[in-house]
């Protein structure tokens, strides 16, 4: 890896979520510029589940207008965008059998392992973990 680049990185819903959180502004902006910078240098990971989870979220603990939401969604459909199948469905449950992670959570980690993720970014686990290769960051810290 260059200096210039960063690592395939996947983004958990709340860091989505954190760009339209107006009462914690120190996280929204670090979560606006972690996806700027995944942006520019084209290395940021999301999936349909966290699309899925921020639209939910950001319109029910927000009220943000559901047109505005789906407009985020498209913005941030310009990452790479993992779309899971059933295979991704039953590995996430195993992962879930095998460790305790919530399912939601089992998900998320299959699928930034399944696109070669080397880090997921997420406040919902453990700080400098590893699971199956994939690094969990809190960005927050």
């Amino acid at each position: 890896m260059s200096a210039d680049s960063l690592p395939r990185t996947f983004f958990d819903t709340n860091i989505l979520v954190y760009t339209d959180d107006r009462a914690n502004p120190a996280k929204q902006k670090r979560a606006l510029d972690l996806l700027d910078e995944h942006k520019q240098m084209e290395s940021g990971v999301i999936s349909l589940q966290v699309l899925q989870e921020y639209f939910v979220t950001v319109t029910r603990k927000y009220g943000l207008d559901p047109a505005d939401a789906r407009r985020k969604v498209e913005l941030f459909a310009a990452f790479d965008v993992m779309e899971p199948v059933l295979s991704d469905v039953l590995a996430a449950i195993d992962l879930h059998r095998l460790h305790g992670f919530s399912y939601r959570d089992a998900l998320i980690i299959h699928c930034a392992k399944q696109t070669g993720c080397r880090e997921l970014l997420t406040e919902d686990l453990q700080h400098g973990q590893v699971i199956d290769g994939v690094r969990i960051v809190n960005p927050f810290l």
